[in-house]
Protein backbone atom coordinates (compact mmCIF):
# COMPACT_ATOMS: atom_id res chain seq x y z
CA UNK A 1 0.00 0.00 0.00
CA UNK A 2 1.09 3.17 -0.76
CA UNK A 3 1.73 5.25 2.59
CA UNK A 4 0.51 9.16 0.51
CA UNK A 5 -3.44 6.86 -0.07
CA UNK A 6 -5.51 6.95 2.53
CA UNK A 7 -6.47 3.79 4.62
CA UNK A 8 -10.00 2.31 3.04
CA UNK A 9 -12.02 0.67 6.25
CA UNK A 10 -14.65 -1.66 5.09
CA UNK A 11 -14.89 -4.87 7.09
CA UNK A 12 -13.09 -4.66 10.96
CA UNK A 13 -12.43 -8.41 12.12
CA UNK A 14 -12.39 -8.52 16.11
CA UNK A 15 -11.22 -11.72 17.37
CA UNK A 16 -12.75 -12.65 20.35
CA UNK A 17 -12.92 -15.27 22.94
CA UNK A 18 -15.58 -14.10 25.85
CA UNK A 19 -13.25 -12.46 27.88
CA UNK A 20 -13.40 -8.88 29.25
CA UNK A 21 -10.14 -8.43 27.08
CA UNK A 22 -12.21 -9.22 24.02
CA UNK A 23 -15.02 -7.33 25.08
CA UNK A 24 -12.78 -3.96 25.11
CA UNK A 25 -10.88 -4.83 22.11
CA UNK A 26 -14.65 -4.93 19.99
CA UNK A 27 -15.31 -1.37 21.59
CA UNK A 28 -12.03 -0.43 19.78
CA UNK A 29 -13.19 -2.26 16.50
CA UNK A 30 -16.42 -0.53 16.67
CA UNK A 31 -14.89 2.97 17.07
CA UNK A 32 -12.48 2.36 14.14
CA UNK A 33 -15.41 1.24 12.35
CA UNK A 34 -17.51 4.05 12.83
CA UNK A 35 -14.73 6.37 12.00
CA UNK A 36 -14.46 4.28 8.68
CA UNK A 37 -18.43 3.89 8.36
CA UNK A 38 -17.38 0.25 8.05
CA UNK A 39 -18.76 -3.07 9.02
CA UNK A 40 -17.40 -5.12 12.30
CA UNK A 41 -17.33 -8.86 12.18
CA UNK A 42 -16.73 -10.55 15.91
CA UNK A 43 -15.20 -13.91 15.13
CA UNK A 44 -15.40 -15.98 18.56
CA UNK A 45 -12.91 -18.62 18.47
CA UNK A 46 -13.65 -21.48 21.07
CA UNK A 47 -10.77 -22.93 22.88
CA UNK A 48 -9.12 -26.19 23.21
CA UNK A 49 -10.90 -27.04 26.66
CA UNK A 50 -14.03 -25.88 24.41
CA UNK A 51 -13.21 -27.91 21.30
CA UNK A 52 -12.25 -30.99 22.65
CA UNK A 53 -15.41 -31.62 25.58
CA UNK A 54 -17.37 -30.74 22.62
CA UNK A 55 -15.35 -33.28 20.48
CA UNK A 56 -15.54 -36.08 23.73
CA UNK A 57 -19.66 -35.31 24.32
CA UNK A 58 -18.35 -33.40 27.77
CA UNK A 59 -19.68 -29.92 26.63
CA UNK A 60 -22.96 -29.48 25.62
CA UNK A 61 -23.09 -28.24 22.29
CA UNK A 62 -26.22 -25.60 23.63
CA UNK A 63 -24.60 -24.83 26.07
CA UNK A 64 -21.66 -23.36 24.31
CA UNK A 65 -24.21 -21.55 22.13
CA UNK A 66 -25.70 -20.20 24.90
CA UNK A 67 -22.40 -18.51 26.03
CA UNK A 68 -21.65 -16.97 22.98
CA UNK A 69 -24.97 -15.87 22.05
CA UNK A 70 -24.84 -14.21 25.86
CA UNK A 71 -21.50 -12.37 24.48
CA UNK A 72 -22.51 -11.42 21.07
CA UNK A 73 -25.62 -9.79 22.81
CA UNK A 74 -23.42 -7.27 24.93
CA UNK A 75 -21.42 -7.09 21.55
CA UNK A 76 -24.66 -5.95 19.86
CA UNK A 77 -25.41 -3.44 22.15
CA UNK A 78 -22.17 -1.76 21.70
CA UNK A 79 -22.32 -2.14 17.96
CA UNK A 80 -25.93 -0.62 17.84
CA UNK A 81 -24.88 2.29 20.16
CA UNK A 82 -22.68 3.66 17.63
CA UNK A 83 -25.00 2.54 14.80
CA UNK A 84 -22.29 0.33 13.21
CA UNK A 85 -23.45 -3.17 11.12
CA UNK A 86 -22.18 -6.38 13.47
CA UNK A 87 -21.42 -9.70 12.17
CA UNK A 88 -21.11 -12.84 14.24
CA UNK A 89 -19.86 -15.86 13.85
CA UNK A 90 -18.09 -19.12 15.60
CA UNK A 91 -15.01 -21.14 14.63
CA UNK A 92 -12.86 -23.56 16.39
CA UNK A 93 -9.20 -22.47 17.48
CA UNK A 94 -7.80 -26.01 17.82
CA UNK A 95 -8.15 -29.45 16.07
CA UNK A 96 -7.06 -32.84 16.95
CA UNK A 97 -6.58 -33.68 13.20
CA UNK A 98 -4.98 -30.40 12.25
CA UNK A 99 -1.65 -29.24 13.71
CA UNK A 100 -1.82 -25.97 11.70
CA UNK A 101 -5.18 -25.22 13.37
CA UNK A 102 -4.58 -22.71 16.29
CA UNK A 103 -6.57 -19.26 17.29
CA UNK A 104 -3.49 -17.11 15.17
CA UNK A 105 -4.53 -19.22 12.08
CA UNK A 106 -7.62 -19.02 12.40
CA UNK A 107 -7.76 -15.04 12.85
CA UNK A 108 -5.80 -14.92 9.50
CA UNK A 109 -7.90 -17.25 7.48
CA UNK A 110 -11.09 -15.68 8.56
CA UNK A 111 -9.87 -12.37 7.46
CA UNK A 112 -8.80 -13.60 4.30
CA UNK A 113 -12.11 -14.94 4.18
CA UNK A 114 -14.11 -11.80 4.76
CA UNK A 115 -11.71 -9.74 3.09
CA UNK A 116 -11.02 -7.70 6.15
CA UNK A 117 -9.52 -4.84 6.37
CA UNK A 118 -8.28 -4.09 9.66
CA UNK A 119 -8.07 -6.30 12.74
CA UNK A 120 -8.77 -5.74 16.27
CA UNK A 121 -8.03 -8.22 19.10
CA UNK A 122 -6.97 -8.51 22.73
CA UNK A 123 -3.41 -8.94 23.63
CA UNK A 124 -3.92 -10.55 27.28
CA UNK A 125 -2.12 -11.09 30.08
CA UNK A 126 -0.35 -14.56 29.89
CA UNK A 127 -1.39 -15.13 33.27
CA UNK A 128 -5.04 -15.83 31.36
CA UNK A 129 -7.03 -18.50 32.06
CA UNK A 130 -7.45 -21.52 29.02
CA UNK A 131 -10.97 -19.78 27.90
CA UNK A 132 -9.22 -16.84 26.89
CA UNK A 133 -7.70 -18.05 23.67
CA UNK A 134 -6.10 -15.11 22.31
CA UNK A 135 -3.06 -14.26 24.20
CA UNK A 136 -1.45 -16.34 21.77
CA UNK A 137 -2.92 -15.24 19.13
CA UNK A 138 -1.35 -11.61 19.47
CA UNK A 139 1.68 -12.49 18.82
CA UNK A 140 1.08 -14.22 15.81
CA UNK A 141 -1.23 -12.27 13.68
CA UNK A 142 1.28 -9.31 14.50
CA UNK A 143 3.72 -10.91 13.02
CA UNK A 144 1.97 -12.37 9.68
CA UNK A 145 -1.53 -10.28 8.98
CA UNK A 146 -1.24 -8.16 5.71
CA UNK A 147 -3.86 -6.02 7.12
CA UNK A 148 -3.35 -3.06 9.89
CA UNK A 149 -3.78 -4.74 13.58
CA UNK A 150 -4.75 -2.81 16.43
CA UNK A 151 -3.52 -5.30 19.72
CA UNK A 152 -5.46 -4.08 22.68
Amino acid sequence: MDVSEPLTVDTVLAPVDGSDESATAVEYAVAVAERYDATVHALFILGRGVVYGLDAGTIDEADVAENTQGFFDGVSTVADDADVPLITSVDDGFSRTRKTRHPGNVVLDTADAVDADFIVLPREPVAGTEAEVLEQAAEYVLSYASQPVLSV
